[in-house]
């Protein structure tokens, strides 16, 4: 079904560089080539990337375990958490206090201890089971509103479900990726992250979009930090607007 919030999306994407001149702005084409440049220069840095495909429920919970962490928390808490409960049922039905002392390396422990489990009840109530592999038949839109519809689980987190299992052309966005997705010019000064998802998943080459998150996200943490990017070493210089106005600057003084 068609509701507000994926025709805010729609026009995101169409207006992703208000802020800037509209005699000069790229036009989706334009951006759709850049983004192809920057994904074959990533990809020239560092390979091509593999991940672990794990089931959707499986996912669903890592997931909301990453929410303001970073991986290695994420995966130690998991960890925990798959050595504590041997099914999702068990996790599910655990006593709460369990739960939250098995993801404390997680943080947030509070919150997303009886949010993961709400999400589990969640599925069994919709669906009979703990299993949301019927997602991949849906329409991606229909999906994306299935997932965001429990309580905990926003943009990102259904995109990285529905890409990363199910193969859906979606871009999940955290902050490396707005961040170095703003200052390559690929999306507008004043474009959040949630409205970047829909940019991004229209300037991604086709069938690229795992690989092209993923290898972001390792530039963001190798070369463009939030704090003192490396754009002396960083293979984008040529596409990245925030290195070129740097440079000119540096040029004017």
């Amino acid at each position: 079904m068609t509701n507000h919030s994926s025709a805010s999306r729609r026009r995101a994407a169409r207006t992703q560089t208000t802020d800037a001149d509209p005699t000069t702005a790229p036009t989706l084409t334009d951006l759709k080539r850049k983004a192809r440049r920057i994904h074959s220069l990533l990809l020239k840095t560092y390979g091509t990337p593999l991940w672990n495909r794990l089931d959707g429920v499986s996912e669903l919970v890592s997931t909301i375990l990453s929410q303001n962490t970073n991986d290695g928390n994420r995966d130690l808490a998991y960890t925990r958490l798959r050595a504590r409960f041997k099914t999702w049922e068990a996790v599910r039905d655990a006593d709460a206090d369990a739960v939250i002392e098995a993801i404390r390396p997680a943080g947030l422990a509070n919150q997303k201890g009886p949010r993961i489990q709400a999400a589990l009840r969640r599925v069994t109530e919709a669906r009979g089971e703990l299993n949301i592999d019927f997602l991949r038949d849906l329409p991606v839109e229909e999906a994306r509103q299935w997932l965001t519809s429990i309580n905990g689980v926003g943009p990102k987190t259904a995109a990285i479900v529905l890409l990363f299992c199910y193969d859906m052309p979606l871009f999940p966005v955290d902050t490396h990726i707005h961040r170095i997705a703003g200052r390559l010019g690929l999306i507008g000064p004043k474009v959040t992250a949630e409205q970047a998802h829909t940019i991004m998943e229209q300037l991604c080459p086709p069938g690229q979009h795992g690989s092209f998150h993923i290898n972001i996200i390792r530039h963001g943490r190798e070369i463009c930090h939030a704090r003192k990017p490396e754009c002396e070493r960083c293979p984008l210089q040529q596409e990245c607007a925030y290195f070129q106005a740097s440079d000119s600057s540096k040029e004017e003084s």
